[in-house]
């Protein structure tokens, strides 16, 4: 019987299919069944720091706590007023009681101010670890690559300064040497990088000419981005690899452990197929692992990543002359 057992954040999970952060797992009867069908652990729903901001400001009445977007204030309001702070620490705490898989919070955030004193409270109401979600789009034509870096460092420090749980950072794909920067990011005293988070991604309706979302769930082709980068990163930086978006199946799941990560995260699939999924997914792995004789995850791990691929130029290639001219 092939051993899933795996190494995350300084934890261990009983295997590397984690449930992504959610709308899913909003719910403890979600958690349960997650749990239920294999799970290796569960990243709650975000907690933006816009809600984070408000509450302070409400209890604290500190005008340095402007909410940045004043435009979005009155549906921040209501938000909060339906999803408190509060309630998210008791969730934690219920989720600990009733969940025996790691439980990971989540913190949608953009920049490192007293926001950041509530990972102490995280901490204190028994989450296993934190998730930062951390998305900066270089729109701003005059702001600089060093200075958007700049803020994400300083967002990480302050929240490392504030928490002794192990710190894992979800980002996006938008950096001018991503490379060199996750590198740099592992230095410091993260446990994970999660490669990567998906944005919005924005649509137009041509009747009423109002933006709209399109594309809420992921498709199993988007994999390779995190796929090559999780490769490409194995063996070069100094924290814990985990695969996010695209990984709607058992072989996905391999693939990603084979490039080099220690953990995939799935969202999207349990959506689309249900939570049953899991169960299904881990089976494929278990399965693929018997058949080509490997004990456990440690066996195979990496096994294809950029360091020890005997073809690594495959991961840095952006065009195929036979697909791009077509020169077969």
């Amino acid at each position: 019987m092939a051993n899933l057992e795996t190494q995350y954040l300084g934890l261990t999970l009983r295997n590397p299919i984690i449930a992504g952060s959610s709308g899913m797992s909003l719910k403890m009867e979600n958690l349960l069944e997650m749990e239920k069908n294999g799970v290796g652990a569960i990243v709650l729903k975000s907690l933006f720091e816009e809600q984070i901001r408000f509450e302070f400001k409400k209890q604290m009445v500190d005008s340095t706590s402007n909410i940045s977007y004043p435009e979005a204030e009155d549906y921040i309001k209501q938000y909060t007023a339906q999803n408190e702070v509060e309630k998210y620490l008791n969730f934690i705490r219920e989720t600990k009681k009733q969940i025996s898989v790691p439980i990971i919070a989540s913190i949608n955030c953009y920049s490192a101010t007293d926001w950041v004193e509530f990972a102490k409270k995280i901490e204190y109401a028994g989450a296993d670890a934190l998730e930062l979600n951390i998305f900066l789009l270089p729109s701003d034509e005059n702001t600089t690559a060093a200075t958007i870096e700049k803020q994400y460092s300083d967002i990480i420090d302050r929240v490392l300064e504030n928490t002794n749980l192990p710190v894992a950072v979800k980002l996006g794909n938008y950096f001018t040497d991503l490379s060199r920067f996750m590198v740099q990011l592992s230095w410091k005293k993260i446990k994970g990088l999660v490669l990567f988070n998906r944005p919005f991604s924005p649509d137009i309706n041509i009747n009423d000419l109002k933006v709209t979302a399109t594309n809420m769930f992921s498709h199993k082709e988007e994999i390779a981005t995190s796929l090559r980068w999780i490769a490409m990163l194995s063996g070069k930086v100094h924290s814990d690899l985990c695969a996010s978006t695209g990984i709607h199946d058992g072989a996905g799941v391999v693939k990603q452990l084979l490039a080099g990560a220690n953990a995939v995260q799935v969202a999207s699939v349990l959506y689309q197929k249900g939570i049953g999924e899991i169960k299904t997914m881990l089976a494929f792995v278990e399965e693929w692992m018997d058949k080509n004789n490997y004990k456990s995850i440690d066996d195979f791990r990496g096994k294809m990543s950029y360091k020890t691929s005997t073809n690594p130029a495959a991961y840095e290639r952006v065009q195929f002359m036979k697909y791009y001219s077509g020169i077969e």
